[in-house]
């Protein structure tokens, strides 16, 4: 679905200013309905002015209100008009498991989507470029984001790339302390606001290293110490924030700097995965390495 209007909406959230965040909301809430109302009956319903209506035009990157109506409009022609409106709502405590279980699925699946839409694939193979010659790879993540940095460090070890997570923040700030020239540190924050993480990827700089920021929010603190910015699509609920889609999200990216830096040389990746496989079925039980099957000869 071509939403780009309401997921560059959502990542500019936390910039806007509070009046002009209502008039956000109100547009997430009802894209469809905000795209037939005139701008004095969106300013009404918000409890604010026109000329704020147009602020926040401007702010989300239009000219003024007539392209919101249009790109609104577009939005809600190229896609399922319930799903968009639908998408923008929080998971409410009424809601039964059914209910639930396809709300969580939809926004799913609209994380990975509009992520890979709106990756820019100039930054993501610059920064396959700096993972494929780094001498050390250092990635911070906490919480949710954590379990997305050992992911990566993992996919990464995989294919013989010396890639170390450290969810823990005093290691990542005594790891980003040694960093130098030809390393890469990678930062994984939702919100971008997260202070361990911001911390050890500015100390990896401050040493020489180049470093990359993953994040929902393209202002957010933790793209002013980074040297690239990948951005997610993700949006989150109060019942699940922090923790589910923008999960997701960051997944969908980590797999595609896997995918791409994994392409690079083929043979050497088949023949890593293969070693690793092989070490890896070691481990299972008998009938399990039996019945496992191998990975693809190419």
């Amino acid at each position: 679905m071509d939403i780009g209007i309401l997921v560059t909406i959502r990542s500019l959230l936390p910039n806007l200013a509070p009046v002009e965040r209502r008039v956000a909301h109100a547009v997430l809430d009802d894209p469809g309905g905000a795209a037939r109302r005139s701008i004095s009956e969106l300013s009404r319903s918000c409890g604010t002015s026109a000329t704020t209506v147009v602020r926040f035009c401007r702010a989300i990157g239009l000219r003024g209100y007539p392209e919101l109506r249009l790109a609104l409009a577009a939005a809600v022609a190229h896609g399922d008009a319930h799903s968009v409106t639908a998408a923008s709502h929080d998971i409410s405590p009424g809601d039964d498991a059914a209910l639930i279980a396809k709300k969580i699925a939809y926004a799913d699946a609209m994380a990975v989507t509009e992520t890979a839409d709106h990756l820019d694939v100039t930054v993501l193979v610059n920064v396959v470029n700096e993972l494929a010659t780094a001498n050390r790879i250092d990635i911070y993540g906490v919480g949710a984001s954590g379990y997305v940095s050992l992911d990566l460090q993992q996919k990464l070890q995989r294919i013989g790339r010396p890639a170390f997570a450290w969810p823990d923040p005093h290691m990542a700030i005594t790891s980003a302390a040694l960093r130098e020239p030809g390393d890469v540190a990678v930062g994984l924050s939702h919100t971008g606001t997260t202070v361990d993480t911001i911390d050890a990827l500015r100390e990896a700089r401050r040493n020489g290293a180049t470093t990359v920021a993953v994040t929902n929010f393209p202002w957010s603190p933790i793209t002013e110490v980074a040297d690239f910015v990948l951005l997610t699509a993700a949006r989150e609920t109060a019942f699940r924030s922090g923790a589910m889609t923008s999960r997701i999200a960051q997944l969908t990216v980590v797999d595609c700097l896997f995918v791409v830096l994994a392409q690079r040389d083929l043979k050497a990746t088949q023949a890593a995965l293969e070693r690793t496989y092989a070490a890896a079925q070691a481990k299972r039980t008998r009938r399990a390495r039996r019945t496992a099957p191998a990975p693809p000869a190419d």
